[in-house]
């Protein structure tokens, strides 16, 4: 009865990963190995979500090795993490839960106008080939302007053809 089993393990920050990846091959994979095969033993459709912040692009590959199959949030403004590479580059191994408007900057900053420029200049990114569902980079925080969360959702509903 489980679709997504989610785990958490914050491996990066604004400028990157907060270890090397060989760090992370030594340390992290295995065990992210062991625990990720077990669940899709236990439940062979579940899917493998990791709630890992960061810029984390250059674990990628090997997250992706140990099983992980979808990865939340997607910081798009961290070092290395811009949307169209990250979907030329791992959008046919890898669904990205967020990175559909940055909630850095964009979303408590600008106005209603650029968030939906923004939202819809990242949905056409994303969007084609699947691989993408949409959430804002991360939790929306109490300095962000109401008519900006209404331009953000307003904005996916006319990218899907229902605005």
């Amino acid at each position: 009865y489980i679709d997504v089993i989610l785990f958490g393990d914050d491996l990066g920050m604004q400028g990157g990963p907060q270890i090397s990846p060989a760090m992370y091959r030594e340390f992290f994979k295995p065990r992210h190995r062991t625990l990720w095969q077990r669940a899709k033993q236990l439940a062979p459709h579940v899917k493998v979500h990791l709630h890992c912040c960061g810029g984390v692009r250059q674990l990628l590959d090997d997250l992706i090795d140990a099983g992980l199959d979808t990865i939340n949030p997607v910081q798009i403004s961290c070092d290395g993490m811009d949307a169209g590479g990250l979907k030329r580059d791992f959008g046919s191994r890898l669904c990205f839960w967020g990175g559909g408007c940055d909630t850095r900057w964009m979303l408590p900053k600008a106005t209603p106008a650029e968030v939906r420029e923004h939202v819809l200049k990242t949905l056409g990114i994303w969007s084609p080939g699947g691989g993408f569902i949409f959430q804002q980079v991360h939790n929306i925080q109490a300095d962000v302007p109401p008519e900006n969360i209404v331009a953000m959702f307003e904005a996916v509903k006319e990218f899907n053809g229902r605005g």
